[in-house]
């Protein structure tokens, strides 16, 4: 039987199934996530499902916009100055975030809600008009990640009470992590973890790498279209794009990705951006952020990390595509 993974952010995964691999899949985040286990035993018989359900309903609870009930959701009602302690899954997220923020100064931020709102994108989104610029400016004075500062006990503080939190682009790499070690703590050292299109492999498929497939940034491709492809093995994938999530508005294309500089979509040519890291929480902020950056800032940057590669997939003038990748990325033999 041939096993087949489709995601729909950017990134597939195939593997062949025998009587010693299996499959766990389900729903959680707004999306699914897929999980391949080589081993002996069926991970079913010893309750690996359910632990996985488990540990991502806790991650869910934690982190999501949709549930009012949440972590995320009660920092984001509370005032100016007033504290929070939070979790210890809240408490890392947010660690990787203010990393992220600061490594690339700024162009990924976790409180771009407002503004991806104001743009008709968001949870809470407006009526879809062109926003005007003095809403723009008044949302200005609400987004920036270091408006949230670490107290003495750890708790986390606002100094702008309209300031809000919005973890989705390093969530789901987050809980990817967090499934992946937890496969491997249950006793499958070989196993590939995705989740909403994020990807973290550990190990081999039978000896051999992983295979991943990237997309092509088309809105009509299929999630099993494929431009390029690259193995993968103890390491992690994540893409961004903006083929996905648009609108048009007046002949004029408008990307869901903002630029926290201005608050408006960025007007570049990169389709598509994936990121390998040794873990999905990095890499997918990172993808982010760099289509914010593109190509020639966000290659410099990758150009400058450890154990960190990138490839832009651009559009170019004949509407086809032509690939950037840092010096390091792989490709199949």
């Amino acid at each position: 039987m041939r096993f087949v993974f489709f995601v729909l952010c950017g990134v597939f995964c195939f593997a062949c199934s025998t009587d010693t691999v299996w499959h766990l899949s389900g729903k959680t985040m707004g999306t699914t996530y897929h999980i391949t286990v080589v081993g002996r035993e069926n991970p079913e018989d010893r309750d690996l499902s359910g632990s996985v359900r488990r540990r991502l309903s806790e991650i869910n609870h934690s982190m999501s916009l949709f549930d009012p009930a949440s972590e995320l959701s009660r920092f984001n009602r509370t005032g100016a100055g007033e504290a929070v302690c939070v979790s210890d899954d809240f408490r890392r997220v947010f660690e990787e975030g203010r990393r992220l923020f600061v490594l690339t100064g700024g162009a990924w931020d976790g409180t771009l809600a407002p503004f991806v709102n104001l743009w008709g994108f968001g949870v809470d989104p407006t009526d879809g008009a062109m926003p005007e610029e003095a809403a723009l400016e008044r949302v200005r004075s609400w987004v920036g990640y270091d408006r949230i500062a670490v107290n003495g006990e750890g708790c986390l503080v606002k100094t702008v009470a309209e300031t809000a939190l919005d973890f989705g682009s390093i969530a789901k790499g987050y809980a990817v992590d967090v499934i992946c070690e937890l496969v491997i703590e249950k006793g499958y050292p070989d196993c590939l973890v995705e989740i909403g299109g994020e990807v973290r492999t550990a190990g081999s498929k039978k000896g051999r790498p992983w295979v991943i497939g990237i997309n092509i940034p088309k809105p009509e491709a299929s999630a099993d279209a494929v431009l390029t492809s690259l193995p993968l093995s103890g390491r992690a994938i994540a893409t961004s794009g903006d083929y996905r999530n648009f609108k048009d508005r007046g002949g004029v294309r408008y990307t869901h990705v903002i630029d926290p500089k201005d608050g408006r979509p960025v007007k570049n040519t990169v389709a598509s951006v994936s990121v390998l890291a040794d873990t999905a929480v990095f890499a997918d902020g990172l993808a982010t952020a760099l289509m914010v950056m593109g190509d020639e800032r966000g290659l410099a940057l990758v150009e400058g990390l450890d154990g960190v590669d990138c490839l832009f997939i651009l559009r170019n003038d004949a509407g086809g595509f032509r690939l950037s990748a840092s010096s390091a990325w792989p490709t199949l033999p």
